[in-house]
């Protein structure tokens, strides 16, 4: 074996430890990136098969009623494909045993024909067959199951479930559960609530029988041609439905299931590369410090090197063997941890995107493209210590290196005199190496920043249901129609069983036009001055409506170009074709969707519609809700109704376990990242200070004055890094939460004190087991080894 190689291996046995810590910061990086990149690509991998294999429409209509025959002319518009008609309807859905509210999507299917797009795949149990259709003999209609929906409520082939069709109370027999390109995310209004939502998929006859849709359908779905026009099919699609009050016509980008999947790979695409780069630098932070350090404590060594016939090529590729064997280290610890979290990640995607097959693999591109960066990092990170091998001549390096320059430190220098002698060596020890007192606090507050970032979460959502569920949203249970009806309704529903009160609210979709912008929205039309469904802004406080005219979001206003005092068009999409020219009252900022508000009253008068509204937001008294649930069961021409209270216990049994997890895993990494970054340094520094620490033992300080000697500047360090690593987890957050921020949602950037304790408290920790160890290893010094030579 050659002499350097053996060299090489008593270098790494001597650094085992600070080489294992640098190792694991490695394997944090990678495996953060791995574990986010390799869920994505595996997510976006089943998207892509699923769609091409259940061939995914790419323009979506919804309409009151077509004739069957207007399906055949849609096919002949110019860049047309395909066309599909379907029928759909939301139904209320009870669950036997369960009083909480249940919204099904009914979805026709062809038993006679296959459809052609968007198809639906079986799951598990039986498929809808001819000798099915209509009803069974007890009268229950077979319907395939969303899986999430069944998976949730914990559903059997067989189970039969209440559903309120066309104001008439049916039986749904569960059959079994399938999937649909249109349906890997089955949430309503994007919420990942499966509890409270399902798709069922039933005879189309049945469905039309139901409706009174026979010969007629109220859902059409297109495929392009290659090359077409998006927008020149939509605008022409608009045009022939607007007849059938078909006007609210979206391209896939804006179908709701694709739109949340979407937004997912974005935001991990975010995570998995904003994060591991703090690591990676981290890591070459650490790695420079450490050959640096090995090279200034072997300098005879490379004069005896140079000497013997050594090439500087030679040299420095053996200390270039060193730092890559580190990172190949933690390379293989972070593909290891890639693939582990990379699965688990992709299983808990699994629950909320349902695709026949979604499968986690850890693509070899991906693994090498991360080795590849790594190394990189790190050669770049260690270039310079390096390069100090080669410049080094062998007279120069046989001397001893020139004594430090002592002064005043910078406080003593500004009059500041009565300070203890030990801070006053610390303080100069410090100030003597700049650079690395620099990278030590950035190498600790970067650990406390990602901490920060990890419980940041847990404050927006807590932010969120606290601004959506308590602020805007007072009333307890919310109820829609399934068309426009009298406000009298109002009165009735006060006289049901423990309603407190009740406010009408009417929501109209629109297409918002400001010039050559346009945006489809929704204008939510409540009261004047709302009690049980208000419109907050930032500082929460209630943003009246009366005669104000339209209140936007502000991404809404930002995407539309206007602001207060500007107007706007609105083409209302749904009844008779018409054109509003509304006047921007004032803009709110609100972390859910693009939203539009307006008094209802003045959103009737404007629409010549007289008193009517689509849903009612009632108050109930405590305990009152499942009465009041039952009690709605029969109202006519009621599409739905949700629960506050349900719908947030549901979401938060989600976002509670999610929060959780990715709270850990940073958790973790910071640690990681914490230990690294002090035990590294506290290492370096009693191997450089050897001899001056043992000297003062020799004179008489005690250990633990020693001690003090050496960890004092890491605590200093910690010190510093403690406000700087909080300053820098508001700017991360900020960053992450602006990079995620969708025309769906955004994080608002709201982080409590106690993610700020909790991140300072996590670094204090790892940073004081850091220094114990080392504490220990200044006790056992043994002194007369370490006065018998200057290293």
């Amino acid at each position: 074996m050659k002499a350097l190689n053996l060299k090489l291996l008593r270098d790494l046995r001597r650094l085992w430890s600070q080489a294992l810590t640098i190792a694991l910061v490695v394997a944090s990086g990678v495996g953060g990136f791995l574990t986010s990149l390799s869920a994505v690509d595996s997510l976006a991998r089943a998207r892509d098969a699923y769609y091409a294999e259940g061939r995914f429409a790419d323009v979506f209509a919804g309409l009151k009623r077509a004739p069957a025959a207007l399906g055949a002319a849609l096919g002949e518009l110019p860049g047309v494909a395909e066309v599909q008609t379907g029928v759909e309807a939301l139904v209320r859905v009870e669950v036997p045993g369960s009083d909480d509210p249940v919204i099904g999507q009914l979805v026709g299917l062809d038993l006679r024909a296959p459809p052609r797009l968007n198809r639906v795949s079986l799951t598990a149990g039986q498929p809808l067959e001819p000798l099915q259709r209509g009803t069974a003999g007890d009268g229950a209609i077979p319907a395939l199951v969303s899986e999430g929906f069944a998976s949730a409520r914990g559903l059997k082939f067989g189970d039969t479930l209440g559903a309120l069709v066309n104001g008439r109370q049916r039986r749904l027999r569960v059959v079994g559960t399938a999937v649909s390109p249109e349906h890997v995310f089955a949430g309503l209004w994007g919420t990942p609530d499966q509890r409270g939502y399902g798709i069922f998929w039933v005879d189309r006859e049945v469905l039309e029988a139901a409706f009174d849709l026979r010969g007629a359908f109220n859902r059409v779905s297109l495929r392009l041609a290659p090359g077409a026009s998006e927008p020149a099919v939509m605008a022409a699609l608009q045009q022939r439905l607007a007849a059938y009050g078909g006007r609210d016509v979206i391209p896939r980008a804006e179908q709701a299931s694709h739109a949340m999947l979407e937004g997912e790979i974005k935001s991990q695409r975010v995570v998995g590369t904003v994060l591991p780069a703090i690591f990676l630098a981290v890591a070459a932070f650490l790695l420079n410090v450490v050959v640096s350090r090995l090279v200034g404590t072997q300098r005879e060594q490379i004069a005896a090197l140079k000497a013997l016939g050594y090439a500087n090529a030679a040299i420095a590729l053996h200390y270039l063997q060193l730092v890559l064997l580190i990172v190949a280290l933690g390379l293989a610890l972070g593909a290891a941890l890639g693939q582990w979290l990379g699965a688990q990640l992709t299983a808990l995607y699994a629950e909320f995107y349902r695709f026949p097959r979604l499968e986690h693999r850890l693509a070899p591109g991906l693994l090498a493209l991360a080795g590849g960066v790594t190394a990189a990092t790190a050669v770049l990170g260690t270039l310079g210590a390096i390069a100090a091998t080669v410049r080094l001549a062998p007279a120069e390096a046989m001397r001893a290196p020139a004594p430090a320059r002592y002064r005043p430190t910078l406080l003593e220098r500004l009059g500041v005199q009565r300070l203890p002698s030990a801070l006053r060596m610390v303080l100069r020890n410090m100030e003597r190496r700049p650079l690395r007192t620099l990278l030590c606090v950035g190498g600790i507050a970067a650990a406390l920043a990602i901490t920060v970032l990890g419980n940041f979460l847990r404050d927006a959502m807590d932010e969120i249901v606290y601004t959506q569920f308590t602020l805007s949203l007072r009333g307890d249970v919310t109820l829609w129609m399934d068309d426009v009806v009298d406000d009298a309704v109002r009165l009735e529903l006060a006289r049901l069983p423990g309603v407190l009160g009740v406010e009408s609210t009417r929501f109209v979709p629109v297409n918002l036009i400001r010039g050559a912008r346009h945006e489809r929205s929704l204008i939510r039309g409540y009261a004047p001055r709302p009690e049980l469904y208000r419109v907050m802004d930032a500082q929460g406080h209630a943003v009246p409506l009366e005669e104000r005219g339209l209140v936007l979001t502000d991404r809404l206003a930002d995407k539309l170009g206007v602001r207060a005092g500007d107007t706007v068009e609105a083409e209302v999409l749904v009844g008779r074709p018409r054109r509003l020219r509304l006047a921007v009252g004032a803009t709110v900022r609100e972390s859910m969707g693009l939203n539009a508000y307006m008094d209802r009253r003045q959103l009737n008068r404007l629409l010549g519609d007289g008193d009517v509204a689509t849903g009612f937001v009632l108050s109930v008294q405590r305990g009152g809700e499942a009465a009041l649930l039952r009690a709605t069961r029969h109202i006519p021409r009621l599409a739905g109704a949700f629960s506050k209270a349900t719908l947030l216990r549901n979401m938060q049994e989600v976002s509670a376990r999610n929060v959780r997890i990715m709270s850990t895993v940073l958790t973790a990494f910071a640690v990681v990242i914490a230990v690294g970054v002090v035990y590294n340094n506290a290492r370096i520094a009693l191997a450089e200070r050897g001899w001056e620490l043992a000297s003062l033992r020799v004179l008489g300080f005690t250990s633990a004055e020693v001690s003090w000697l050496l960890l004092g500047e890491l605590a200093l360090c910690i010190a510093v890094a403690l406000p700087l690593g909080m300053l820098l987890g508001y700017g991360l957050t900020h960053g992450v939460a602006q990079a995620l921020k969708s025309d769906q949602f955004f994080f608002p950037v709201v982080i409590r004190a106690r993610t700020y304790a909790w991140a300072a408290l996590v670094v204090v920790a790892a940073g004081a087991a850091s220094a114990l160890v080392v504490r220990r290893r200044v006790d056992r010094l043994d002194l007369v080894a370490v006065l018998k030579t200057r290293d």
